[in-house]
């Protein structure tokens, strides 16, 4: 069969089953270390925060965490705090002249940006852990804690907490220079696979002998996730090629262009973080429902913060659409891609170099950009319309969402770096026809 031959060339391959087999022993250090409790907490006093992380935001940080959140593991913060200093920095690049001179200095400028970004981490770290620990304390009883002073237990499991991220950093790069795919995006997608099988069995058992609907029900519920699934990897697949030809220079005795080329220009150039964004202020009327004090400002952070509710899904919806427009222009530069076809000797057959064309391929990012928000916008929604169907709320996070994308994004990057390894030693693809296009999810542009 096609798929035990495909293993056997792996196997064969020995630097690529080396690279697997790393990548699979530091995945394991990191499910172990999700494991380990802080120190100075009894583990089975921690039944209340896996119960306020069952749903939620705090269900979300829970699952990219691989269930450490809920458990008050030493990697209780994860890889999160790193994605967003990373996205920080990202913006600053774009408004901020000394971050712009650093992205352009090649290495040099990128060790200091990937510095920079460390020590913003750090800082992220301190700030969350303190807020974990708050929230630790009102959750946990008190006899769960063998001490609760600032020197005895909270700074030192700040530091641990910490650490533990940096720990987690770490792996994630080791996987990246050592092992297959790109590290922080793996261990992003190894968090959300673990709560996979735990969810698809409490649906199982929920649909078997509470909800009813039986096994019948659950297949109809595994053939629209499939086909989700599908949608999905359209999303991150779909491209519009535009046509790119290269004059002829004779350098030498050799000649050079000549040769049509495409930009693939993507669907949802944007990738996750309309998503993240619209999460993030979304999150302000929960905030709001602490402090009203009128009925009308209760009633109104209330609406908004049922995320079944219509007035949620629908501002959720506009807004992710309105970020992609954002985050498309900011990240896809029109003018910048006319310039270095014309320094390259390259046009588009039919349009006039420079202006004309920087207005041409901005054009058609408008343009696909709006079927790519619209369908980005329903697949965030879809967990909603999973639970109000009756789905149950874990199972119904792999419906759509931050991590469905993720995860089909990393699936696709890990598969196409396989492929090559293959096809690189001459031996066949993971498939029998065509090519696996992989996302290339590395960096804060992935999540």
């Amino acid at each position: 069969m096609k798929l035990f031959d495909t293993l056997k060339n792996i196997w064969k391959i020995e630097e690529l089953k080396t690279r697997i087999l790393t990548t699979l022993g530091l995945i394991l250090v990191y499910r172990l270390g999700t494991e380990i409790v802080l120190p100075g907490i009894d583990p089975h006093g921690l039944q209340a925060l896996k119960d306020q992380t069952s749903s939620g935001v705090l269900g979300l940080l829970d699952m990219f965490s691989g269930g450490a959140f809920s458990n008050a593991s030493v990697f209780a913060l994860g890889i999160m705090p790193y994605i967003s200093a990373s996205i920080v920095v990202q913006l600053l690049g774009i408004a901020v002249p000394y971050f712009q001179r650093l992205q352009k200095e090649g290495e040099s400028g990128r060790r200091k940006i990937n510095q920079i970004t460390r020590y913003l981490t750090l800082v992220i770290l301190v700030l969350q852990g303190s807020a974990y620990l708050t929230n630790l304390k009102a959750q946990v009883p008190a006899e769960a804690f063998v001490s609760t002073g600032f020197w005895q237990f909270q700074l030192p499991s700040i530091v641990i907490m910490a650490a533990g991220s940096m720990f987690v950093l770490w792996l994630g790069e080791r996987i990246t220079d050592k092992g297959i795919g790109n590290g922080v995006s793996i261990i992003i997608m190894i968090g959300i696979i673990a709560r996979l099988p735990f969810a698809f069995f409490a649906e199982l058992t929920s649909r078997v002998s509470q909800q009813g609907g039986g096994l019948v029900a659950f297949l109809i519920e595994l053939i629209i996730l499939f086909l989700v699934f599908c949608g999905s990897i359209l999303l991150v697949q779909g491209t519009r090629k535009v046509p790119v030809q290269y004059a002829k220079r004779i350098v030498g005795n050799k000649q050079y262009g000549g040769v049509r080329q495409y930009i693939p220009l993507k669907i949802n150039a944007a990738g996750v973080m309309p998503i993240i964004f619209a999460q993030a202020i979304m999150l302000l009327p929960i905030s709001l429902i602490n402090y009203a004090n009128s009925e009308s400002l209760s009633g109104f952070a209330a609406a908004f913060s049922n995320f079944t509710g219509f007035w949620y899904n629908f501002t959720f919806f506009i807004m992710i659409v309105a970020f992609t427009y954002f985050y498309t222009a900011i990240t896809v530069n029109p003018m910048q891609m006319s310039e270095d076809m014309k320094k390259n000797g390259g046009f588009i057959p039919g349009v006039k170099p420079g202006r004309k064309t920087m207005e041409f391929l901005d054009t058609i990012m408008s343009r696909i950009t709006l079927p790519g928000s619209i369908f980005l916008g329903i697949v965030a929604i879809l967990p909603a319309f999973a639970q109000i169907s009756g789905v149950n709320h874990q199972f119904a996070q792999f419906y759509g969402g931050t991590s469905l994308l993720i995860l089909v994004g990393v699936v696709l990057d890990t598969l196409q770096q396989i492929e090559s390894h293959l096809l690189m030693r001459h031996y066949d693809g993971l498939m029998k026809s065509g090519r696996i296009k992989g996302k290339n999810p590395g960096g804060p542009a992935a999540y």
